[in-house]
């Protein structure tokens, strides 16, 4: 019956996850449907999203998305908010946070609904040394939220590049896989090692995942910006009820 529960969830999430992250919104329940504790839950599923992003990340690349001074500066900022957030995840109740993203949601809302095309913010693009300390700083920040917790990390990671990083959106897309694939790497080794992943489940649904991760990357590569705004939005509605779920069910 888990199998059955979570296994087309993840493919789903993955195809979702490919055009504009937020995968875990949808594979994330699947595993507390199917009966999982929460940690289990988080941990298993950090192993199917992380095997599923990275066929994501090595299409993007193939695309040629992907610049390379962003990505060597992302992932190296990225992995260490990870391993941060993963480590506080095993101590720390995630009340708080959970609070926290849902009072910062309906900004955040705001600026989807107010940049109808992503690519607007590109046209003024900061000074290179500004633009690699964005980067940066976004993938720290946003490093410690995906360990500790997860769910919409590359739909913020996106909405972050695009509107502060000033990156275009094929770029923000590869710079945001590449991220998500090093927070997702460096979470899964913390989880690995605490014991907490249920290995079986998780190759399976790995396996679902990246068939997901394979079609959305390349709808992406065929619709571009057209399909991501409304997904964006999709994935945004669904967190905010995950949220309000997780607070008050």
């Amino acid at each position: 019956m888990e199998f059955l529960i979570v296994c087309p969830l993840a493919l789903i999430a993955g195809f979702v996850d490919a055009i504009a992250g937020g995968g875990g919104l949808i594979s994330l329940p699947a595993y507390f449907f199917a009966g999982l504790p929460a940690h289990a839950a988080i941990a298993t599923n950090k192993l199917s999203s992380t095997l599923g992003t990275a066929v994501a990340c090595v299409r993007y690349a193939l695309f040629g998305y992907m610049v390379k001074r962003f990505v060597v500066v992302g992932v190296a900022c990225g992995l260490a908010g990870s391993a941060v957030g993963a480590n506080l995840a095993l101590l720390a109740d995630s009340t708080a946070l959970m609070v926290f993203m849902l009072a910062a949601l309906p900004p955040v809302a705001v600026l989807v609904f107010r940049a109808k095309d992503l690519n607007r913010f590109s046209e003024h693009p900061l000074p290179p040394c500004r633009a690699l300390l964005a980067t940066g700083a976004i993938a720290l920040a946003v490093g410690v939220y995906d360990g500790f917790y997860g769910p919409g990390t590359g739909t913020i990671l996106m909405l972050l590049l695009t509107a502060l990083g000033r990156q275009d959106v094929k770029c923000a897309a590869g710079t945001t896989k590449a991220i998500n694939l090093a927070t997702n790497a460096a979470a899964l080794a913390v989880f690995l090692a605490s014991g907490q992943v249920l290995v079986g489940l998780g190759l399976a649904a790995a396996a679902f995942n990246i068939a997901g991760n394979w079609l959305g990357s390349t709808f992406f590569d065929k619709k571009g910006a057209l399909i991501l705004r409304p997904i964006m939005l999709l994935v945004m509605v669904l967190f905010a009820g995950k949220l309000l779920a997780d607070l008050f069910v």
